[in-house]
């Protein structure tokens, strides 16, 4: 496992003798990088492909004090010598991939953002509040408060599996759906991953991130990198008006709207996933005869 201040970091790469490329696959918050196991194994036939844990996530280590995740997925690509890649994220996964752009546009190939977050936006109040009743009304309100602080001494494991069933019912299935819109193995697969992080975050050291300053949300017109933005029509609302920034701000940027989808496509639509982000890297970030279509973007702070 590669260290990152002296923390593992659990990764997998996989990928021909001679790739045409590398993709650093970034998970969602709620999950961790089990959720590209498609994309992985798929990319893999053309490409070097990378996926790995955020601190905290899947069989990465714990967090403790200050975290900044994009920071350390610049650091995962400096650990296994990777100076250029195309970054696929989901979620906040794809909010750390904009961050690291800007922060490294010469690092910076592609990025492939499926329904992504945006460091320095601010979530509209009504989608909070639908959190609240939906998701975190799965737990009484005392308990959560000292999980949340990292006081209640013992985390209930039922009150994590009562919070990632609500919370992949709201977001995963979508506001609109309810649980038999997605497949058994979709549903069980993102249940226990969305319960890992929560018995995780509610369990061990306390940690505060940082992001990106000046933030990216004013900042997409910056972004040099050839774009791919892939939206889930059942994803939450709040949610989809983020992939609409992101299409709009980001110069030339792509659009696909995946219909009857939520908010983790790579797991839920992993066929259509797998041969968008194969279409989109062959014809717009790397070329079979000189490697990366688009030269290294001059650096920015």
């Amino acid at each position: 496992m590669p260290m990152i201040d002296k923390l593992a970091v659990a990764y997998e790469e996989s990928g021909p003798p001679a790739p045409a490329g590398t993709v650093v696959l970034v998970h969602a918050a709620v999950a961790d990088m089990r959720m590209w196991h498609h994309q992985f194994r798929g990319l893999a036939e053309r490409y070097r492909v990378i996926r790995y844990d955020w601190r905290g996530h899947g069989r990465s280590g714990d967090p403790d004090g200050e975290v900044c995740h994009h920071e350390d997925l610049l650091a995962v690509m400096d650990a296994l010598k990777v100076e250029r890649a195309a970054l696929a994220g989901c979620s906040m996964g794809g909010a750390y991939a904009v961050e690291a752009a800007l922060a490294a546009p010469d690092r910076v190939a592609g990025l492939a953002l499926i329904c992504s977050g945006l460091s320095g936006h601010v979530w509209p109040p009504e989608m909070l509040e639908q959190a609240r009743e939906r998701v975190h009304s799965s737990v009484p309100a005392e308990r959560l408060a000292r999980y949340r602080e990292g006081s209640a001494g013992h985390v209930d494991p039922a009150d994590a599996q009562a919070m990632a069933e609500a919370h992949t019912l709201w977001q995963v299935a979508g506001p609109g759906r309810d649980r038999d819109a997605l497949s058994d193995t979709v549903w069980e697969e993102a249940v226990d991953m969305c319960r890992l992080m929560f018995e995780r975050s509610w369990s061990g050291p306390r940690a505060t991130e940082r992001y990106l300053d000046p933030p990216a949300a004013g900042r997409l017109h910056e972004v040099a990198a050839p774009t791919l933005v892939i939206n889930g029509l059942s994803d939450v609302p709040g949610i989809q008006e983020v992939s609409g920034l992101l299409a709009g701000g980001i110069p030339g940027a792509r659009r696909i709207d995946l219909p009857e989808t939520g908010h983790l496509p790579p797991l839920e639509r992993p066929v259509e996933v797998t041969e968008a982000l194969t279409t989109f890297l062959r014809e717009a970030v790397f070329s079979p005869d000189t490697g990366y279509r688009t030269p290294e973007a001059p650096h920015r702070a």
